[in-house]
């Protein structure tokens, strides 16, 4: 019997994408075929996609075997509770924005908690009944999520001896990461690593990609070779010549300047939040670690410049751009018409890009690779298998951009040209169809359960990871409410009054809580040892 299977994977590129496709794929197919990582030395890693979304340890590092702590202290990794969006509602950026960072006035949670359900419902919706009703002015984080004083407090998700309380992701420095899963990968799994700089590539008669050739005179043949190159997209756009699907017209950001800010963690605590304030042009993203905190402002280069975009950027953090080593970052916003061309798969930004609001750069790698294993081929490239995995990472990508799309069309603020042409741009059907049913008083993208079994299902995290509590978290935090409550609950008006206790509860373990915690610097400290 003949045996098709794949003999020899070749990844380009190593980073984040490199070297987590390289873990994954070891641990999935084993022994039997090798991995090669080509690596140019003389690339610099892009470095901004440091935040992450809380499926990542049982997707990725579960199934490589790598318990949490092991990890988190080989890359200062730090907790992510949830997004605090910062001015997203009223005008105010620069100085402002930052002495309202740590205020009141103006800010709202994306929580990673689970909504408590009655009665086969989503507390959200009773919420929003009692909201509309004038009955409660409490916003909708704090009235149905017991994590907002715990988050405003710098509190952490685990109490000291380690017992975990709620949902969290992680902050953590992503070259460090790629650093521990490269030692991982090669000393582990036996991955080979070239670091070369590929030329030229060999293409089969077919039209499938047969070898690499690099500077140093290499040839390294494959069956199957995986894009890690970044935004140049070298196999996949350049020897492949698939075409990438510009979608500046769903989101306008399209450049960045970032850098890291020295923070002092005994006096400032280490916020256990990304924060996403909101700017004149864009947005600026704070993601706190031990002993500093990355920060980059997402801007529109059509309605700012380089020069006035850093000036505003520096003002906010109080830095001097004469001297801050800045990074400055041109990005691509879209997706490629197919990820998988021929023997050819791109992973990570040469495969996509949405600007890091939602944190779905390593979400988006750990999908396309739950994917690639489902779908894996053998060396007959079954169509049928190519077919179905590109339309599962076009569904992934288009519903992530209608949702983040919607942070910007909906939000309050008008004060500037950057926010007003927000308001102007087409919305996808998908998204005006799950904003409809908000509308309607529906739950959106969520049976009638309880999230906890949603959670528990992989399959469903990568379908549908924007849940209801998401569309809830944004729309009701931009002041957009339904127009009335879901109507089957006028009929039911004994579980509007059932409903009451489980909001006490929430209060009294708000409370509880932020009474007995540990700040996330203390419980980082104990972690890492300092």
């Amino acid at each position: 019997m003949d045996d098709y299977r794949i003999r020899d994977v070749v990844i380009l590129g190593g980073g984040t994408a490199g070297w987590m496709t390289a873990a994954y794929l070891g641990k999935s197919l084993g022994r039997h075929a090798r991995i090669t990582v080509l690596e140019a030395p003389t690339v610099p890693r892009i470095g901004v996609g440091e935040a992450t979304v809380p499926n990542l340890q049982k997707t990725f590092f579960d199934f490589l075997g790598l318990a949490e702590e092991e990890w988190m202290r080989e890359c200062n990794a730090s907790f992510k509770m949830g997004i605090k969006f910062v001015n997203w509602r009223s005008a105010g950026t620069g100085e402002a924005a930052a002495r309202k960072l740590h205020g009141r006035p103006d800010h709202f949670y994306h929580l990673f908690g689970l909504l408590p359900n009655h009665e086969n419902l989503p507390i959200s919706h009773y919420w929003a009944a009692r909201k509309l009703a004038g009955q409660t002015d409490e916003p909708f984080d704090y009235a149905c999520y017991r994590e907002p004083l715990a988050a405003d407090a710098g509190l952490a998700p685990r109490f000291l001896d380690g017992t975990r309380w709620t949902n969290y992701a992680w902050h953590f420095d992503a070259r460090l990461v790629a650093d521990f899963l490269c030692r991982f990968a090669t000393e582990k799994q036996g991955v080979v690593h070239v670091q070369d700089e590929m030329t030229n590539a060999t293409i089969d008669q077919r039209g499938h990609i047969q070898a690499l050739h690099t500077k140093g005179g290499r040839t390294i043949e494959g069956d199957l070779f995986i894009d890690c190159s970044g935004f140049r997209g070298l196999l996949i756009n350049k020897v492949m010549r698939e075409p990438f699907l510009d979608m500046s017209d769903h989101l306008l950001n399209d450049s960045a300047v970032a850098t890291a800010v020295p923070q002092n963690d005994a006096e400032d605590g280490v916020e256990p939040y990304t924060s996403a304030i909101a700017m004149s042009s864009g947005w600026t993203w704070k993601i706190p670690m031990l002993g500093r905190f990355g920060t980059g402002y997402v801007y529109s280069s059509r309605f700012t410049g380089q020069d006035e975009a850093t000036r505003e950027f520096c003002a906010l953090w109080g830095l001097d751009p004469k001297t801050q080593p800045l990074n400055h970052i041109k990005f691509r916003v879209g997706r490629n018409r197919r990820t998988w061309v021929r023997n050819c798969v791109s992973i990570g930004l040469s495969s996509c890009f949405l600007e890091p609001l939602e944190s779905t750069g390593i979400y988006f790698i750990t999908a396309t690779l739950f994917q690639l294993a489902k779908h894996f081929p053998d060396k007959r490239f079954d169509p049928i298998l190519t077919e179905s995995f590109n339309r599962e990472i076009e569904t992934m990508f288009d519903d992530s951009r209608d949702f983040i799309q919607a942070h910007f069309t909906l939000a309050p603020r008008s004060d500037t040209p950057f926010w007003r042409a927000c308001k102007e741009l087409e919305l996808a059907d998908n998204i005006k169809s799950k904003i409809a049913a908000y509308r309607a008083g529906l739950p959106i993208n969520l049976p009638v359960t309880d999230e906890a079994t949603y959670y528990s299902s992989l399959e469903a995290e990568f379908r549908n990871y924007w849940t209801n509590s998401s569309y809830y978290c944004i729309f009701a935090g931009l002041d957009v409410l339904p127009d009335h409550p879901l109507p089957s609950m006028a009929y039911r008006p004994e579980a509007a009054e059932g409903v009451m206790p489980i909001f006490d509860e929430i209060k009294r373990r708000q409370a509880e809580l932020a009474a007995q915690l540990p700040t996330t610097y203390e419980y980082l400290s104990a972690l890492h040892g300092r």
